[in-house]
């Protein structure tokens, strides 16, 4: 397996692996968090492997031990309420639309606990594995905040409304087995063969020519992409509320605290 590096960036590492764009999310002293470059980083990359005839699939997976703990909320410290409403809508917007509108396969490989933002887009992606070391918490309400990557619609139409409720409303973490369960996760491997594995299996599937792939995707997604894109607008508009609200704020200088 011939493997290119591709652009450089600060919070990801990319490389292409045969016909696979692999993108790692590389922040792992901060359990690769979603900080505002990071948001944009991933659609830089995104949109490079969109563009880019030779890639006919994209991998997104996590270094270290995490796949990712979500929005860094260390964030909301070092920013006020209205500068994180402000930057932090049309950011979060754009950076969910990059995922709805990407063309090609889209295979997310959770090799460890996924937090918030890192879980709900992973219905926004054609194939998920994970690895059995792997978590999916969304504690949105614990925190002040509503659910975001299209979650109000993709959870109840995956996991159906009572689970997806758990899931969004009450904070249930579901471990890789209920994930694969709730029809979230494809397939779980043992974590010690976990990145190989997850890798082989798509390397294979973009190993398919890229035009079948994109066709293919498009009459699965098709359909339901104006609806995602009016989740995706309704969350975000709810969310910059949210995020200056006292139920938010308190709940970050919590978090805060207790670092």
């Amino acid at each position: 397996t011939q493997s290119k590096m591709a652009a450089v960036f600060k919070t990801l590492k990319v490389a292409t692996v045969q016909r696979l764009s692999v993108i790692t999310l590389a922040r792992p002293e901060r359990f690769n968090a979603f900080n505002f470059e990071m948001y944009q980083e991933v659609q830089e990359a995104l949109s490079n492997a969109a563009k880019d005839d030779s890639i006919h699939a994209a991998l997104i997976t996590g270094e270290g031990a995490y796949y990712s703990s979500g929005n860094d909320l260390s964030m909301f410290g070092s920013h006020s309420p209205a500068d994180i409403a402000a930057r932090g809508r049309p950011l979060l917007n754009k950076f969910v639309s990059s995922f709805i509108e990407f063309p090609k396969p889209l295979i997310a490989a959770v090799n460890g606990p996924a937090i918030g933002i890192a879980v709900t887009k992973l219905a926004l992606c054609d194939v998920v594995y994970a690895s059995d070391s792997a978590t999916f918490h969304t504690p949105f309400a614990m925190l002040g905040q509503t659910p975001e990557g299209c979650s109000s619609v993709t959870f109840p139409a995956i996991m159906g409304s009572a689970l997806a409720n758990e899931v969004l409303l009450g904070g249930r973490k579901l471990d890789a087995r209920e994930a694969q369960q709730s029809g979230l996760v494809a397939d779980v491997f043992p974590r010690d063969v976990f990145a190989a594995t997850a890798l082989k299996r798509a390397t294979a599937l973009a190993a398919a020519p890229r035009q079948t792939l994109q066709y293919g995707k498009a009459l699965v997604r098709g359909a339901a992409r104006a609806g995602l894109h009016a989740a995706n607008d309704a969350e975000c508009e709810r969310l910059a509320e949210r995020w200056q609200s006292k139920d938010c704020l308190e709940a970050a200088q919590r978090f805060l605290k207790r670092k």
